[in-house]
């Protein structure tokens, strides 16, 4: 089976990008399953309900989140009723959201996707090793397919989790800092990659605008980093499985380019 995972989806210009290209990629790549990171969606940080169900209804299975999931308060509701999203599992159990999701993929095998929180130069978390044990073994005879969301911004912390998790997971696939990686691998029957890369506006510093986060680098004069809206780009990698063993065969990066113009 195949599995599209994008990484990072950038303001409303990576929003219009998943709707436009997911269903294509569906098609064109016969696509059993699309999970995505959606925690910049809104203005670059965050996400609302509405733009849930835009990301929802353009084909996406699974949506996992990263340090900024709670920036917008109204996704609150979403992370306590809807089954479909998920907050890094080694935030604080108190804290809202599901720390695992399932969904069946189009082949009908059932799918586990949870994200995980580095710890170097990122927000104060708990251990993201002793979540990830405590996550495989909710989803033990759950799912063989499973797929990892490693939401950091040091790549040494994604490739101890990726060497962790060798041989356990189907995929650990790294978000966070925006840049696709050219690093995929398979480590054992696991797929890895440092960063899968952003969705939404490539002219830019990260998905925002270039002379506003340049001119604060400047003059420290605080600016509104407002998101970007040239050259948008879907980025993503592409995992075959084994469905029925979990174990990666193979793994490629994606990205595809807007059309320009109508």
């Amino acid at each position: 089976m195949k599995i599209l995972f994008v990484g990072d989806i950038v303001g409303q210009p990576g929003v219009d990008a998943v709707r436009s290209l997911v269903p294509l990629l569906i098609t064109q790549e016969s696509l059993d399953l699309v999970v995505v990171n959606a925690e910049n969606v809104c203005g670059g940080s965050g996400l609302t309900p509405r733009q849930y169900r835009q990301v929802r209804g353009a084909g996406v299975d699974l949506i996992t989140m990263g340090d900024h999931i709670y920036r917008r308060s109204e996704i609150l509701p979403v992370l306590n009723t809807e089954d479909r999203i998920c907050k890094p599992a080694n935030f604080p159990r108190a804290a809202p959201g599901r720390e695992w999701i399932l969904a069946p993929a189009r082949n009908g095998v059932t799918v586990a996707a949870f994200a995980l929180l580095g710890r170097t130069f990122m927000r104060p978390v708990d251990c993201p090793f002793q979540a990830a044990d405590r996550v495989l073994a909710d989803l033990k005879d759950r799912a063989a397919v499973i797929l990892v969301d490693m939401h950091a911004e040091a790549t040494s912390d994604k490739y101890l989790m990726g060497h962790y998790l060798k041989g356990r997971v189907s995929a650990v696939l790294g978000t966070h800092t925006h840049v696709p990686t050219a690093d995929e691998q398979l480590l054992g029957t696991t797929a890895f990659i440092s960063d899968v890369g952003m969705t939404g506006p490539h002219e830019s510093i990260l998905g925002r605008r270039v002379e506003r986060v340049l001119s604060h680098a400047l003059d420290f004069v605080p600016a509104a980093f407002d998101v970007a809206t040239g050259d948008v780009r879907l980025s993503g990698a592409i995992v075959e499985v084994d469905a029925e063993t979990g174990h990666a065969l193979a793994i490629r990066r994606l990205q595809v380019r807007m059309p320009d113009g109508p």
